[in-house]
């Protein structure tokens, strides 16, 4: 049977596909190299200036007077840990004197104010977690929700180019690292800023000397603190976009399985995916690298500060100008004051990550639709209820793709309502176009899509979608049941109505054959039954929508003779006063047209009835003839 192909628009490459060539041009590991490369610097979305500091403000508004309880609490908790230096050279100071001269009263005091403030501490940490806990989930709940809604607002175009894969590694790999800064990260950073400030006003307290020495040692390590954070921040952005290209990768792979398998490509696939993952691994790597170069600095400026302190310090005892259980205090909350460091840069691993997660996250959340809702919506005026189809109109339309040269040149077209028109034409001409413009898929770049009169960019996309709908020749199904996936097309429809569109396009007896009839699940993508049943079940819930306009874009491709016969049979009954473009692969499907339209490089090149254009000696009669012979 003579077909024509199904136009592909020219549209963005995507994101995980690698750049391939001839291994007598180039060694398979540059390929690998390649194809990795093209994945890595195709990720990132680009964020808008301080877009990242609005998000996580915006994430923490709704709990800022959780962020403030858990403060507080964190503020109490350090009062209660830094008053054990101070008993200790309470008890040696004074407690051990008393406890000479038979006066116990001063130790046990102290032994007990000491298990208090465990207590105590031990009570706060338990109070903070538990609010923290709650405000972490509740951030995390809102990111992953805004996520997902904003995916499903964004506009067909946007989701060509930016593979689902990717905003999974947004909504989970992503999220993830918000989550670990909120739930472990915060607390370490409040925890070590209290410690810190607590600390040094202690030891200024005990000693001007000592104190002054121990806050004098925090420059070099700020100075430390600034240049890691600095390098670390470029390493956890690489890491972010190496996850990402990662789980595209595997995304990809598993969901052409069919054609990996069919076309021996598990062996090329290898190599890239290790490709990916060996930069993942090197990404990592460097991260650690970093952190092990910041621990040891880190500890070497605290360990030669404590030494300095402590040496001073035992000559200032020996010299009867410092107390004993001053210096013993003083140690003690020296250990104190720099064992944070290393938590610190835990910290600052946290927040790297998280920060270069969450500029992905708000790129993403940045972008905003090429076909955005109306400002003042309007309303399509009432029609006939007998005869709902609508006059569409395309009024100096032009249309280029934002990756691609101009698909669509200036034209002018007009469809009566009511009338089924089919758009026939070679791959590339423009059919999925035009249809996709009209479904408001895409705006045009110039001129205007008219429906009664009414341009489709001033209707709010409910009352759009309930006038025009559009069955495409992926019939993509959800999980779930046969009616519900019908149900889609009018959730408020009853079981009756949903059986009646079934039996209108021929699909009533296959699904009854099911074993739970239309209560069956259908599985992932509809994967429990066969192309041409997943079709019938998009028709029936196109036709349950009830549309004035509908469009059909290939929608018969996946029928065999007899249920492509069965859907014509329906769509003289069910098109009947409706609009209907037709997007043609078999030329059997004009048959239902009151109209034809032939394309040509986003040109219409002939126009008129089935039977005007077979009788002329245009290219749709060579492609009748041809059809008519390839039957014979």
């Amino acid at each position: 049977m003579t077909t024509i192909d199904q136009e592909k628009p020219a549209r963005a490459a995507d994101d995980a596909e690698g750049t391939e060539s001839s291994e007598s041009a180039e060694s398979s590991e540059e390929i690998r190299t390649k194809a990795a490369d093209d994945l890595f610097d195709k990720d990132d979305l680009p964020s808008p200036p301080g877009a990242t500091g609005r998000l996580l403000r915006s994430l923490l508004h709704a709990g800022r007077g959780r962020v403030a309880l858990g403060v507080v609490l964190l503020l109490l908790q350090q009062v209660a840990v830094q008053a054990g230096p101070l008993l200790v050279a309470y008890a040696i100071d004074r407690g051990v004197p008393a406890f000479r001269e038979e006066n116990y009263g001063p130790l046990i005091a102290v032994a007990v104010g000491y298990l208090i403030c465990s207590a105590a501490a031990g009570g706060l940490q338990y109070a903070f977690l538990m609010v923290s806990a709650r405000l972490n989930q509740d951030v995390l709940l809102d990111l992953r929700g805004r996520i997902f809604r904003h995916a499903q607002a964004l506009s067909v175009d946007f989701h060509e180019r930016y593979t689902s894969g990717r905003l999974i590694s947004r909504s989970t790999t992503d999220v993830e690292s918000l989550r670990e800064l909120l739930s472990e990260g915060l607390q370490e950073l409040i925890g070590v800023v209290l410690s810190f400030v607590s600390i040094s006003a202690m030891l200024l307290w005990l000693d001007l000397g000592l104190g002054g020495v121990a806050v004098a040692s925090f420059v070099p390590l700020y100075l430390l603190i600034r240049m890691y954070r600095r390098r670390v921040g470029v390493v956890f952005g690489a890491r972010s976009t190496a996850v990402a290209a990662v789980i595209v990768k595997f995304a990809e792979t598993l969901n052409g399985i069919r054609p990996v398998r069919a076309f021996r490509r598990e062996k090329a696939n290898d190599e890239a995916f290790a490709a990916l993952n060996r930069r993942h691994e090197l990404t990592n790597g460097d991260s650690l690298l970093e952190m092990a170069r910041y621990v040891v600095c880190s500890r070497l400026v605290a360990n030669t500060a404590v030494a300095g302190i402590v040496l001073w310090g035992a000559y200032r005892v020996a010299s009867d100008t410092l107390a004993l259980g001053v210096l013993a205090a003083a140690v003690l909350y020296l250990r104190r004051l720099y064992d944070p460091i290393d938590r610190l840069g835990m910290f600052l691993n946290s927040y790297q990550s998280a920060a270069a997660s969450l500029e992905k996250v708000a790129g993403l959340l940045a972008q905003t639709p090429t076909v955005p809702e109306p400002a003042s919506p309007q309303a399509l005026p009432a029609n006939d209820s007998e005869h709902p189809g609508r006059k569409v109109e395309f009024d100096g339309v032009r249309f280029a793709y934002r990756t691609g040269g101009e698909v669509l040149p200036r034209f002018d077209l007009s469809l009566a309502a009511g009338e089924t028109v089919a758009v026939v034409g070679s791959t590339g001409a423009g059919k999925s176009t035009l249809a996709k413009l009209l479904a408001r898929f895409y705006d045009p770049t110039e001129g205007r899509v008219l429906l009664d009169g009414t341009d489709l960019r001033s209707l709010a996309v409910p009352e759009l979608r309930r006038g025009v709908v559009m069955v495409t020749q992926e019939a993509f199904l959800f999980s779930g049941t046969v009616a519900e996936n019908i149900a889609i097309g009018r959730p408020e429809a009853t079981r009756e109505d949903i059986e009646r569109a079934a039996k209108a396009i021929g699909a009533h007896d296959f699904i009854t054959s099911l074993p739970d009839g239309y209560d069956t699940d259908v599985r992932k993508r509809g994967g429990r039954i066969s192309a041409g049943q997943r079709q019938l079940v998009a028709f029936a819930r196109a036709l349950l929508a009830d549309p004035a306009v509908l469009i059909l874009d290939e929608a018969t491709s996946s029928l065999d003779i007899p249920g492509e016969r069965a859907v014509q049979h329906a769509m003289h009954t069910v098109l009947k006063g409706r609009t209907a473009v037709v997007i043609a692969h078999r030329l059997s499907t004009v048959e239902v047209a009151d109209r034809v339209l032939v394309m040509e490089r986003g040109r219409v090149v002939e126009d008129g009835t089935p039977a005007e254009l077979i009788g002329g000696e245009g290219r749709f009669a060579d492609l009748h003839r041809a059809w008519r012979d390839s039957l014979v």
